[in-house]
C-alpha cells in the first residue's frame, strides 16, 4: 500500500497560493506571488529533488496540472527536475477536463475522488505526492486519506491568500518524523497523523 504525501511551500501565516511567480496565480486579488523563490538554496533543492525522485506519482488538482503542463514539458532535456516531474504518471482530477492534454504519462480522474485515490494507494509501488493542488487537497483532508504533510515553512508572512488549513478542516494531531533547517531558514518537514 502507498501513502499519500500533500508536499507544500508554505508561509508562515499557512499561505501556500502562486509560490513560484507572480501571475501563477493571482485569483482573489492575490499580488504576493512569486514569495518562495528568494529562499531557495542547495539544502531546499536536494529535498524537493528527492521527494520527488522517491515517489510513484503526482496527484494533482486542475490548475496546478494546467500550470505544470504548460511549463514542465517545454524545459531542456537536461534538466534533471524536469526529467524526474515529466516521467512520473500525472494523475489529474477533475470534473471539467476530458482528456489531460497531452502531457506523457497523464491519466483523468473523474469519478469520486475518495474512491479513485484509495484505490491509487492500494496499489503496489512508490509513494504518491500531491503538490500544489490546494482545493484538492481540502477534499483529501475531509476524507482522511492524507498520510503525510511534507512542508517547506518559508519564513515569511504574506498576509493573505489561499491557505493550507482552512476553517472548517477537520481537527487532527500530528507528529514530526523529520525536520531540516536551510540556509535561508526554511523549515523542511515531514508530519504524519499522530494515531498512524
Amino acid at each position: 500500500m502507498r501513502k499519500l504525501i500533500v508536499s507544500e511551500f508554505i508561509t508562515l501565516d499557512g499561505v501556500i497560493q502562486s509560490p513560484g511567480y507572480p501571475d501563477e496565480d493571482p485569483s482573489g486579488g492575490f499580488e504576493a506571488g512569486g514569495w518562495q523563490q528568494r529562499y531557495f538554496d542547495d539544502v531546499f533543492g536536494r529535498a524537493a529533488m528527492g521527494g520527488l525522485a522517491a515517489s510513484g506519482g503526482l496527484l494533482l488538482g486542475r490548475r496546478t496540472y494546467e500550470i505544470f503542463a504548460g511549463h514542465w514539458p517545454k524545459q531542456p532535456a537536461d534538466d534533471p527536475l524536469a526529467a524526474i516531474i515529466n516521467g512520473l504518471p500525472k494523475y489529474v482530477v477533475s470534473t471539467t477536463l476530458t482528456e489531460p492534454l497531452g502531457w506523457e504519462n497523464s491519466h483523468l480522474l473523474q469519478s469520486d475522488v475518495a474512491q479513485a485515490v484509495g484505490e491509487l494507494k492500494d496499489q503496489d509501488g512508490k509513494d504518491l505526492r500531491v503538490v500544489g493542488s490546494g482545493e484538492l487537497v481540502q477534499t483529501l483532508m475531509e476524507q482522511d486519506l492524507v498520510d503525510e504533510y511534507a512542508l517547506m515553512i518559508h519564513p515569511l508572512v504574506v498576509g493573505g491568500g489561499k491557505r493550507l488549513f482552512r476553517d472548517g478542516n477537520p481537527g487532527t494531531s500530528l507528529r514530526l518524523v523529520e525536520s531540516t533547517t536551510t540556509t535561508t531558514g526554511v523549515l523542511i518537514v515531514s508530519y504524519v497523523p499522530a494515531d498512524r
